[in-house]
């Protein structure tokens, strides 16, 4: 098992290795012009070399592992049944299968790629054009061996690593506008990281996820509760486009956002929210 990680080291961004509290920086393999280091990676059969002494992980800015794949973040909705249950009686569900939270295909829409920030970066949200801001825990899924038409006993062979997402929201764009991406797809509403960790020695199926806001224990839950598992997200995803190395799926966030309490808990400038993943790591960041 390893953690990849990008980090900043001046200007530039640099691959490492993730080794406790240490940073092992690595040589970036040969990419295609102007490809993402970390995709090159994952696109490279070669196993990477060090490239230098270990640094400590305290002394560096951590990037987004990816931050151009080669298409938007693909997300997943109303994943987990408890979180179908609480947003459909929300009053932000504008679908037209409110009645029936339970889906009975996969919700699958995007965020942009700028999106995407590192995973202690702050999230800096445009306030007067949002003032309803929410948190998603959420598994990412990280494909390694691209394919289309990926069948679902062959889905896992298609994963190079899993990494933590938190979906940041804007629910009054998404209501009003009664659709999810511009609600989504905010500059900084996806921290990605601390690192995406590969999936030989991950059992993505038997994960606990946890959020915190403000030390005070919003989610919890595990991927045993997803309503479609990995392998069906994968499939039904690849039988409509072509997925690449480094893609990002995020898998849907459980029980416990903002507008499942009433009166719902937006997020306001000053709160931390952390997000945790047992045997992927945590992202922690401030709201600005």
């Amino acid at each position: 098992m390893a953690k990849y990680v990008c980090f900043l080291n001046g200007p530039e961004r640099h691959l490492g290795r993730l080794d406790g509290e240490m940073v092992v920086p690595i040589n970036s393999p040969d990419g295609l012009p102007g490809e993402d280091p970390m995709i090159a990676l994952i696109r490279s059969d070669v196993a990477p070399t060090d490239a230098s002494a270990p640094l400590p992980l305290s002394d560096l800015q951590l990037c987004a592992p990816i931050r151009q794949p080669s298409k938007n973040v693909i997300c997943v909705g109303l994943n987990y049944h408890a979180h179908a249950d609480e947003f459909s009686s929300s009053g932000y569900d504008t679908s037209t299968q409110a009645d029936q939270p339970i889906p009975s295909h996969p919700i699958v829409f995007t965020k942009a790629p700028g999106s995407l920030t590192g995973a202690c970066d702050d999230v800096h949200v445009p306030w007067g054009h949002t003032n309803e801001v929410d948190y998603e825990a959420e598994l990412a899924v990280v494909i390694g061996k691209g394919g289309r038409h990926i069948r679902k006993e062959d889905a896992y062979g298609h994963v190079f690593g899993y990494s933590v997402i938190n979906d940041v929201t804007a629910r009054d764009l998404q209501r009003d506008h009664k659709q999810w991406f511009l609600g989504k797809s905010i500059d900084s509403f996806c921290p990605m990281g601390p690192a995406i960790v590969t999936a030989d020695e991950v059992e993505p199926e038997n994960l606990e996820l946890r959020c915190w806001v403000n030390s005070e224990l919003r989610q919890s839950s595990n991927t045993r509760d997803l309503i479609f598992d990995i392998p069906t997200l994968i499939s039904t995803i690849s039988a409509s486009m072509e997925l690449s190395p480094g893609d990002i799926i995020a898998t849907g966030t459980p029980k416990g956002v903002g507008i499942g309490y009433t009166p719902p808990r937006f997020l306001s400038s000053g709160d931390v929210v952390r997000v945790e993943i047992s045997s992927i790591g945590t992202i922690e960041n401030t709201i600005r």
